[in-house]
């Protein structure tokens, strides 16, 4: 028993001149100043990278790694020696080791030996690219260094794998003393989906989804990550309580009366494809109606899921998880969970099969890529400039092409932002640099502001390699990649157009029969599934929608819509062939072919469904999580929407913006009413009613009106073939207007050869009798041609503008002509009073009037009398008789 203490006494002091070894050993380093206990994390900006850092324990110069991951990188990819992070003090470094990063590392241990001073900063670096995988800085030892030293966000204590393909990992470090859990949260997913985690109800018999507490985190279609407390009480998502009814599903604990949010966000990022959230949380939040109190030391029952997440909207402000599909086990899952033990079971770096998180954009032939710079949010290839180049709005998005299709660029990045398409990945002219590289478009004139756009055009063609580059000529790393590629929608397609707010792609194709269109759109941006519409709006609209199931089978099914919720989505038997969908990263592209005009039942709501090249077709699109063939619900509903319809003008292949009625549209309406509705009317009634005045007057009122409401007419058209930029004669409006326009130029024609009038007493000509026939058939033809042109122009404006003034004017339209009918009707009257008290007309029908007088002839300029017509002026009755007699 006496000899306990003295061995332990022994075994201090060996332990004690084993320490001072070491820290001997350490300071025989003549290099460096660190001392044995020094670690620091590496931080991740790229290929995946953890690790920690230290100084070998052996006394020996040299640097070693632990828990060291890495995706493979290229060839040129080394440790870096380097001052600081910028992308000049990278540039200015050096190789820090030999040793290549080509390979992809997995929880590996390495040892770099140095011979010199230690730099300020270690990094894993390309010197190719400029590209950052991440670094780590080495204090000089003092306190403000070592303070400098944090620990890296991706690194925990602990790691095990959840799902079955180690697609999604759970990583945590435990601090028991402060009764809290920070929780990381890695999925190879997209930027769309969720990731749960939390405890079961202990009080249940085995582990279940419903009663348990767990975070969903994910990130905001605006990139940003979020961490929140959910409760789940059913299978379902989540139902907001209304008109008292509960708040049921999987939902936030902040939407009940009493719920509270108890985890909070510590960081988050996306790189290389995988999503990364990292939380903490109490053991104990002193919650027990909607909270699991979690055992430091207990194992404890854990479930899992991941799936897509629904954006916000307006009868649901959150972001809720849908459903999450598929197999146990592959998208959720339980497993036994004791925060005290110590495990590492995720072997390498989690290696995402779409490694390219940046938005794409894919150029078309006819609508320019806009080019503008601003300030750097989420850069792809760190380090980066402080100002890079934007495209459609989008951040240094990836840009793909097609060989054969013309690229238009409008640049107004600004006169020190000089585009150009280089095969150099940096940028900011290689020669600068000493390096070589390829300049396939652009260079220094092609440059610009808002007020004064450049116009760049590059044509890519079967030797441009599959990747290059955009870039600034004078600063490096504003731009990113351009993936070459063969011919797609853009050359199988005959016209495309931008949507409203640029978020969706229309192609299309019209026949040669002129009997089909053949349609495709494709999103740009990511989504559950992709709906366009016929209409004004969703509702009243009918919508074809595009949807990639969890078979991952494509599907396009179309629909009736009229009302904001389920119940007001009707499917159609509307028959569309080559049917076509796919999801690439996300993004939804969907095409088929329908008839222009459906062959159905006349009862079948789709038989309404007509699509009239000459006119603008007006298109709506909306984006959701997620679409079911059966059993819609108000879940289903869309999170994203355009904000107005764009009309499609098919047989011009451009579009333009919904819009109140156009001004010069306007105006060719208002000429026609003045010349249909006034002027010649007014000549008409002015031949039938004014002969009774003495001397010629009613004569040229009759001609001068008619000349004018003739040239007004022309007026009119000519300014809607210029609006609409072309003639076109399939709609019904066009066609009454056609007619109506021969039939009132035929009348100076035919007055021009009007047969000559028979003197007092002479019985009319055969000609004359024929020609009278004509003139006053043809002109009160046109009149009721020409009116019935002003209501159908007034339907079609109704039906192009959706404007409820076109419904006014329509009315406005009908009360002017009940009244010159009405007018017309007493006039009538009156003249007929008037002829029966000069003679009598029984037995006869006369046409014309017995008074007229049309001795001035003003189709001369002069307006001297014709010879053949001039008489004095008398009484004179045609009587039309058989014309045999």
């Amino acid at each position: 028993m006496a000899a306990d203490p003295l061995l332990a006494l022994l075994a201090c002091a060996f332990l004690a001149a084993a320490a001072l070894a070491s820290a001997a050993g350490a300071a025989s380093c003549p290099h460096t100043n660190l001392t044995a206990g020094f670690s620091a994390d590496l931080t991740m900006l790229q290929h995946q990278l953890r690790g920690t850092v230290r100084l070998a324990a052996n006394g020996t110069c040299a640097l070693q790694l632990t828990r060291f991951d890495l995706l493979a990188a290229s060839p040129s990819a080394r440790f870096w020696a380097a001052d600081g992070p910028a992308m000049a003090d990278l540039a200015a470094g050096s190789a820090f080791s030999t040793l290549p990063l080509n390979a992809t590392f997995k929880n590996a241990s390495l040892e770099l030996p140095f011979d010199g001073p230690l730099p300020r900063l270690l990094a894993l670096y390309d010197p190719d690219t400029s590209s950052d995988f991440g670094h780590v800085f080495l204090p000089n030892g003092t306190s403000s260094d070592l303070d400098a030293a944090r620990p890296a966000p991706t690194m925990f204590d602990n790691c095990i794998p959840l799902s079955e393909k180690e697609t999604y990992r759970l990583r945590w470090t435990l601090n028991a003393s402060a009764g809290t859990v920070e929780i990381g949260l890695e999925a190879a997913v997209g930027s769309e989906y969720y990731m749960a985690f939390g405890w079961a109800d202990p009080k249940a018999d085995s582990p279940a989804m419903i009663h348990a507490d767990v975070v969903v985190a994910g990130f905001t279609e605006e990139g940003t990550p979020f961490a929140e407390d959910y409760y789940i009480s059913d299978y379902t998502e989540c139902t907001l309580g209304k008109d008292d009814s509960p708040v049921s599903g999987v939902c936030p604990d902040k939407v009940y009366d009493d719920g509270k949010n108890h985890s909070s966000l510590v960081y988050g990022h996306r790189r290389d494809g995988v999503s990364f959230v990292r939380y903490a949380r109490k053991l104990d939040t002193e919650d027990a109606k909607y909270d699991v109190p979690v055992g430091a030391t207990e194992e404890m029952a854990v479930v899992w899921a991941m799936g897509k997440l629904r954006p916000p909207d307006t009868l649901r402000p959150h972001y809720l998880p849908q459903n999450h599909g598929g197999p146990k086990d592959m998208t959720y899952g339980f497993a036994r969970l004791n925060l005290s033990e110590a495990v590492d079971n995720c072997l390498g770096p989690l290696d995402a099969d779409n490694k390219e998180d940046q938005e794409r954009i894919i150029a078309d032939r006819k609508t320019p890529l806009v080019v503008t710079s601003a300030p750097v949010v989420r850069y792809p290839n760190p380090p980066n400039p402080n100002k890079v180049i934007y495209i459609d709005k989008k951040e240094a998005p990836l840009l793909q092409v097609e060989r054969g299709v013309p690229v238009k660029f409008s640049v107004q990045a600004g006169h020190d932002v000089a585009l150009y398409i280089t095969s150099d990945p940096i940028g900011g002219n290689a020669t600068l640099r000493n390096k070589t590289e390829v300049i396939y478009a652009g260079g220094p004139d092609a440059h610009g502001v808002l007020a004064t756009p450049k116009e760049l055009v590059w044509l890519p063609d079967r030797n441009t390699p599959d990747l290059v580059y955009y870039q600034s000529l004078y600063e490096q790393k504003m731009g990113w990649k351009v993936q070459v590629v063969d011919g797609g929608l853009s050359d199988m397609y005959n016209n495309s157009v931008f949507l409203d707010d640029q978020q969706v792609t229309l192609f299309w194709t019209l026949s040669a029969d002129s009997n089909s269109i053949s349609i495709a759109a494709r999103g740009e941006k990511k989504s559950g599934y992709l709906a366009i519409g016929f209409g004004s709006g969703m509702v009243n609209s009918f919508t074809y929608v595009a949807w990639v199931g969890n078979d991952g089978v494509g599907r396009v099914k179309t629909y009736w819509i009229d009302g904001k919720s389920a119940a007001g989505i009707h499917p159609t038997s509307e028959n569309i062939t080559f049917v076509r969908c796919k999801s690439e990263n996300g993004i939804i592209t969907f095409e088929f072919t329908r008839p222009l005009k459906p062959s159905c039942s006349e009862k079948a709501i789709e038989c309404k469904n007509i699509i009239d090249p000459t006119t603008p077709l007006k298109v709506v699109w909306a984006m959701g999580a997620s679409w079911s063939e059966d059993d819609l619900t108000d879940s289903n509903m869309h999170s994203v929407t355009s904000s107005r319809p764009i009309r499609v003008l098919l047989l011009r292949g451009s579009a333009e913006a919904e819009q109140d009625l156009r001004p010069v549209l306007a105006v060719h309406g208002f000429m026609m009413f003045v010349a249909w509705g006034i002027l010649l009317p007014g000549g008409i009634m002015a031949a039938r009613y004014l002969k009774s005045l003495k001397g010629d007057g009613w004569y040229q009122i009759h001609v001068y009106l008619q000349y004018s409401g003739i040239a007004i007419m022309f007026l009119g058209v000519l300014f809607a073939a210029a609006e609409l930029r072309g003639f076109f004669i399939s709609s019904v409006h066009v066609k009454f207007g056609v007619l109506a326009l021969l039939l009132a130029v035929l009348q100076p024609l035919n007055a021009k050869f009007r047969p000559s009038k028979p003197a007092n007493g002479e019985v009319p000509s055969r000609n004359r009798v024929l020609w009278e026939y004509l003139h006053v058939i043809t002109g009160r033809s046109a009149i009721i041609i020409g009116v019935v042109a002003l209501f159908t122009g007034m339907k079609h404006l109704g039906h192009r503008y959706d404007s409820e003034n076109v419904e006014e004017l329509t009315w406005a339209l009908m009360l002017w002509v009940l009244s010159v009918i009405v007018i017309v009707l007493c006039l009538e009257y009156k003249e007929v009073k008037r002829r029966s008290g000069h003679r009598s007309v029984s037995g006869h029908w006369v046409l014309g009037n017995t008074e007229e007088e049309d001795s001035v002839d003003l189709l001369h300029p002069d307006g001297t009398a014709r010879n053949s017509e001039s008489s004095a002026s008398g009484v004179m009755e045609l009587q039309l008789e058989p014309l045999n007699r």
